[in-house]
């Protein structure tokens, strides 16, 4: 602890590993601080599984291309608009270098795969998934001499004038101080943080499920904006899903994420339809379920379906109640029976016939029914009939600090920080002001890590 570093990280999940691997390899002296033990390292990124990359054409692990103008366009229609256009087209444009870059730190992406995600166009998957991804950019990190300190949560940035000095930290349960001459903040966002939570959420938060690390305290994020660094981002929206009602309350991960919505009808405990379950293919609207379901009372849902489609969405790990009527069923989950059996013969006297594409937008449909059911619908009426039940799992929160194009942290005055910058969870809402595209987070926390730990490194050098 009493040597000066050239670049200090906090944070240690991909964002904060990229921006570490970059700066090293740039010449500088990099320390990372991880608030996680060694066992639990790794952030959010520990659960993910891909990256949504731009590509001109087949390459060896995505099909098609996906250009510009339609991850652009997918981008704009999931945030409505809520999003700096320039910082993510230039995310969007510099993620097509993301898997090669990410192949040099050592990770190994697998072949593309068919079937109910409707990804293997957009998105590259990690070989072993996210924990695989971590142990790769640690060992990388490890090799190139980068210091990795576990155990270490990064209290407070001693900040005057929009610049950086030092870090007071708690490492191993005992107080110490970091010197260095550029900082980047990768340390993620609040959403483990009930009590931040309740202030825009009430007692609803206590009903939220956390997907990933119960570290993501949003400590760094709060005491940077306490010291005048612009902030950026509705505090009250968040990156969350339909999560299994039976999940534990943290560090869950993706297993527990439920994909059956499109193929069901989805009810409150109030026995009332409340959102277009097919409003569009999964990977654009699946983060808006955790939303939807946080609004409903008692922060519960029930996605109702039959034995038809079974086979269209992942399998859960805890199995759905099964029934062999729709009365037996609302038994089991506690609805009132009659308003269930209604709910189920309104909405089947509104399907239209169409031809079923479970990959695809396809052409069927409700008509007179309040919400409708844009696509994938198709009457619940083959015994048995299952429940899956829903709550709300949060995945990172977008409320952020505002950078620029260099990654530089932006201060109130509306000047950039001297020696300040971030990437990641921490300001993503610079870029997500709403909703959420499958891969994007890895997409915003590769682009934006490189950028800063680039940036920092030429800070020092100059």
């Amino acid at each position: 602890m009493t040597q000066t570093f050239d670049v200090l990280i906090a944070g240690g999940g991909n964002a904060a590993l990229c921006a570490a691997i970059t700066a090293r390899r740039a010449g500088a002296t990099v320390v990372l601080a991880e608030h996680a033990p060694k066992s639990m390292r790794g952030g959010n990124s520990r659960h993910t599984r891909n990256v949504r990359a731009l590509h001109h054409g087949p390459t060896g692990v995505l099909t098609d291309s996906y250009l510009e103008e339609e991850y652009w366009d997918d981008l704009r229609r999931v945030t409505a608009g809520k999003t700096d256009e320039p910082l993510a087209r230039m995310c969007i444009r510099a993620s097509e270098q993301a898997p090669k870059f990410l192949e040099s730190c050592g990770v190994v992406f697998q072949p593309s795969l068919s079937g109910t995600l409707s990804l293997s166009r957009t998105n590259a998957f990690f070989l072993g998934g996210g924990k695989a991804l971590v142990n790769a950019l640690y060992r990388t990190a490890e090799a190139l001499g980068i210091v990795i300190l576990y155990d270490t949560e990064v209290q407070h940035i001693a900040v005057k004038d929009g610049f950086a000095t030092e870090a007071i930290v708690s490492h191993r349960g005992f107080p110490a101080r970091i010197r260095f001459k550029a900082f980047v903040a990768s340390a993620g966002g609040f959403q483990a943080n009930r009590e931040w939570l309740r202030k825009y959420w009430g007692d609803a938060a206590d009903n939220f499920q956390i997907r990933g690390t119960p570290y993501a305290q949003g400590r760094i994020l709060k005491d940077l904006l306490a010291q005048g660094v612009q902030e950026v981002g509705d505090p009250t929206q968040f990156h969350a899903v339909a999560n299994d009602a039976r999940a534990p309350m943290e560090d869950g991960g993706l297993a527990m994420r439920l994909d059956c919505v499109p193929f069901s009808i989805v009810v409150n405990r109030d026995v009332e339809r409340f959102y277009d379950e097919g409003e569009d293919v999964w990977p654009k609207r699946y983060a808006i379920w955790g939303r939807l379901i946080a609004q409903q009372p008692g922060q519960v849902a029930f996605a109702i379906n039959d034995s038809k489609a079974q086979m269209n969405y992942l399998p859960p790990v805890f199995a759905p109640h099964k029934a062999d009527s729709i009365a037996e069923l609302a038994g089991m989950i506690g609805l009132d029976a009659a308003k269930l059996e209604k709910v189920v013969a309104d909405y089947n006297a509104a399907v239209q016939p169409g031809t079923f594409k479970a990959q695809s937008l396809d052409d069927c449909r409700t008509e007179g029914l309040t919400p409708p059911k844009s696509h994938w619908a198709r009457r619940i009426d083959t015994p048995p009939y299952y429940c899956h039940p829903l709550r709300p799992g949060i995945t990172f929160t977008f409320l952020s600090v505002k950078v620029n194009e260099q990654a530089r942290v932006m201060m109130a005055d509306g000047k950039p920080s001297a020696n300040m910058f971030a990437s990641g969870e921490i300001m993503s809402g610079n870029i997500l002001g709403q909703g959420y595209l499958a891969g994007f987070g890895m997409a915003i926390g590769t682009v934006f890590g490189r950028i800063a730990g680039e940036q920092a490194a030429k800070l020092v050098r100059n």
